[in-house]
């Protein structure tokens, strides 16, 4: 398996489909999101949260409807909502390249990393299996990205036997994907899930 970057990088090619906005700021640094579409080839379009320096932004303009070529890695955060803990999900951008040109979209991940919880396997409404790990990925300063991702077919099988702490090497794509959830009053919402979709996947 070729290896992109050093355990954890994300190439984008799509259409921005949001303004930025005002996310946070650390060290007197802001930081914005921002959503990319990026059409898979069956058609679905995947709305992926993009994290953007001010500094890496400098005089570019990120418009809705341009195309961009973005680099960077798959980063998780916390983030408290109405009294619950949220994982999010977002693509932290080191390169962004605004393209003139219609371009094919692109979505390729590379991941390495640990597996910190036991795989659960389950089945699709349609009797697809599915397994769903969650991938501890280091980066600097200590810190780990808590990464979910989705087996599919044989993947999943695979991914079923995996021991807590087996060290894996991922290939896949970002994506998102709405689910329904009812509260305990009954009312029924969408929310909007984030996890890497794994093509190939081997213990190193």
């Amino acid at each position: 398996m070729e290896k992109i970057l050093e355990g954890n990088s994300a190439q984008l090619v799509g259409k921005v489909l949001s303004e930025l906005e005002f996310s946070h700021k650390t060290y007197g640094e802001a930081f914005y999101v921002a959503l990319l579409g990026v059409v898979r080839k069956s058609g679905y379009e995947d709305d992926i949260r993009l994290m953007v320096s001010e500094r890496l932004i400098g005089s570019m303009s990120l418009t809705p409807g341009q195309t961009v070529k973005v680099s960077g890695q798959v980063r998780t955060y916390n983030q408290e909502c109405e009294g619950k803990n949220r994982l999010n999900v977002v693509v932290f951008v080191r390169e962004v390249e605004v393209l003139e040109a219609e371009t094919p979209h692109e979505n390729r991940i590379y991941l390495e990393g640990f597996v910190c919880k036991k795989p659960v396997r389950r089945t699709s409404p349609l009797g697809r299996e599915i397994c769903d790990l969650m991938l501890a990925v280091n980066r600097m300063y200590n810190k780990s990205d808590y990464i979910p991702c989705i087996a599919w077919g044989r993947n999943a099988a695979y991914g079923g036997e995996l021991d807590v702490g087996c060290k894996l090497a991922i290939e896949g794509r970002i994506q998102s994907r709405e689910y329904k959830k009812r509260d305990e009053e009954g009312n029924v919402s969408v929310k909007v899930a984030y996890e890497v979709s794994i093509i190939k996947m081997e213990e190193c």
